[in-house]
């Protein structure tokens, strides 16, 4: 745990300190938007599931509120398809059918426990999913745990690499990230970012 704790801190002594800072910024600003903005946000997490991080963002440029809120089914699924999402039937009727709760920050707002709603309740977002979610839109308490920080932890023989990610394995890392935000001064909004350049280099959403 030590050499990866080193490794952050020296990180949170470079240009990549404030490049983050800007990106929790950013997403403490989802305070102040509207449902739509978190709806798109929502389904930004729906795309990225099994799919690249950098292509949902330029999709979810393209679609906008206009076309996650209102463009119909079968147009949806053509535009995905022209795109080349790798799964784009599931992915326009997992968006088409999560429309029913567009007013989904005033919902999450009312819910002490808002990963188990979105879990229970959008279909197609686990709890990775949904954690990335939740951080986009300004909670700071949930990790997203992905193959490129379960790569990292393993390589830094933190944990031992699980055969399956189910909900009790997922909380087990999420409790190991905790205790390296802590001993690192980070929130895990803020440790996800630093993991994940330390992994690939870049720093998306």
């Amino acid at each position: 745990m030590k050499g990866l704790l080193d490794s952050v801190d020296e990180l949170k002594k470079s240009e990549v300190r404030e490049i983050i800072k800007k990106r929790i910024n950013e997403f403490k600003s989802f305070e102040k938007k509207t449902n739509r903005d978190w709806f798109c946000e929502l389904c930004y997490c729906l795309m990225t599931a099994n799919w690249k991080a950098e292509e949902s963002m330029k999709l979810q440029e393209e679609l906008g509120h206009e076309g996650f809120c209102d463009l119909e089914h079968k147009k949806l699924e053509d535009f995905l398809k022209k795109k080349g999402h790798r799964f784009w039937p599931q992915r326009a009727e997992r968006i088409v059918d999560a429309r029913k709760y567009q007013n989904i920050k005033n919902i999450l707002k009312k819910e002490k426990l808002p990963r188990e709603w979105l879990v229970n309740n959008i279909k197609g977002l686990g709890y990775k999913e949904a954690s990335h979610f939740l951080r986009n839109v300004g909670y700071e308490d949930y990790a997203i745990i992905d193959f490129h920080i379960v790569d990292l932890l393993v390589k830094e023989k933190i944990i031992e690499r699980p055969n399956t990610l189910t909900k009790n394995k997922y909380l087990e890392i999420e409790n190991v990230l905790r205790t390296l935000g802590k001993k690192s001064g980070l929130t895990l909004a803020e440790l996800d970012l630093y993991l994940w350049y330390l992994e690939t280099g870049k720093i998306l959403k």
